[in-house]
């Protein structure tokens, strides 16, 4: 009896993987299709815009548009349109002279599209996801379309690669560029993270396209030790990094808006170990009357002692000492 159990169960595994194996033939076949539909489209345009071109036309195919084993990636026509007024009037291959119809979409500054018909073109396959926001975000609605940033005709996008994709930012963001060069900043410069690790530039229920929905959240995804909970809070730190930090790059270290005490004293104005406020005491007299510098402000750091700026879970560490 047992013997029949095996044979039954092995045979319903086998049909199971026979139906799998079907279902998985035709859609390979389905794609296959698709793929072939989709070179025998783009035979039309290679006809003339072949490797003798003076755009590298034919480079699309050494990128992800160019995958033609996959029935998803588009042909010319897809993003360019039939075009047939292109196609059918004009000279033929090899003759001199003559001028040929419109390309129904063109890309770029030369279109006759704006930018967000350009984008819509794109959004036709890319949506979703990371693209949930683009419509109304900063980028679209400042004219920026898909192809201000992206370069579909290479081998290689420099914005979708870390090395060079802040680059292709800073064609806009200059003064980006410019607090990037700065003494302490993020490690953009070196390759080791890009604006897209902080920034989502298809659009963002966050502030400045960030990828979170606040400040804090996106500073937390690499510095989570600052992120608490802390029995003792500090209430600047748990608002918004910004209070004190410049996160692009600045002169002070660590990417601090301005040196201690002065960038502690835009908040803490009160006495400190003297009767004379916090000013007068960073600005080097003790008692407001004599010349003595004081101890606790003049070429000293709030953090000497309140070494725990960003919080502490000790009992005793309510001035964040420890």
């Amino acid at each position: 009896m047992k013997h029949w159990k095996k044979l039954l169960i092995v045979g319903a595994a086998i049909a199971g993987l026979g139906q799998f194996g079907a279902a998985y033939a035709g859609n390979d076949g389905a794609m296959a299709k698709a793929a072939d539909r989709s070179l025998k489209g783009d035979q039309v345009c290679t006809e003339c815009h072949d490797e003798n071109d003076n755009k590298a036309v034919l480079a699309v195919y050494k990128g992800k548009h160019g995958v033609k084993a996959d029935g998803r990636t588009p042909g010319c026509q897809t993003c360019h349109g039939a075009s047939e007024a292109h196609v059918k009037n004009g000279p033929k291959k090899g003759e001199v002279g003559g001028k040929r119809g419109a390309v129904d979409v063109v890309f770029g500054a030369k279109s006759t599209l704006s930018t967000r018909e350009q984008s819509e073109v794109c959004a036709g396959c890319h949506k979703g996801d990371k693209r949930t926001h683009w419509t109304a975000s900063q980028h679209d609605s400042g004219d920026v379309s898909c192809v201000s940033c992206h370069t579909n005709h290479t081998h290689q996008d420099k914005v979708l690669k870390k090395a060079t994709q802040p680059q292709v930012c800073y064609t806009c963001h200059k003064e980006q560029r410019a607090e990037g060069r700065k003494m302490s900043h993020h490690p953009v410069a070196e390759g080791k993270i890009a604006c897209s690790d902080c920034h989502n530039p298809h659009g963002s229920a966050g502030p400045k396209l960030l990828k979170k929905n606040t400040l804090n959240e996106t500073c937390f995804t690499c510095h989570a030790e600052k992120r608490g909970p802390f029995l003792w809070e500090h209430q600047a730190a748990t608002e918004d990094c910004s209070n004190c930090h410049t996160p692009h790059g600045s002169n002070i270290s660590p990417l601090l808006k301005s040196r201690a005490p002065f960038l502690c004293t835009e908040c803490h104005d009160g006495p400190h170990n003297s009767k004379v406020p916090v000013a007068a005491n960073a600005g080097g007299t003790q008692a407001g009357l004599t010349a003595v510098p004081s101890e606790n402000y003049t070429g000293r750091g709030c953090m000497n002692c309140h070494s725990v700026i960003h919080g502490s879970n000790h009992p005793a560490g309510a001035l964040l000492h420890r």
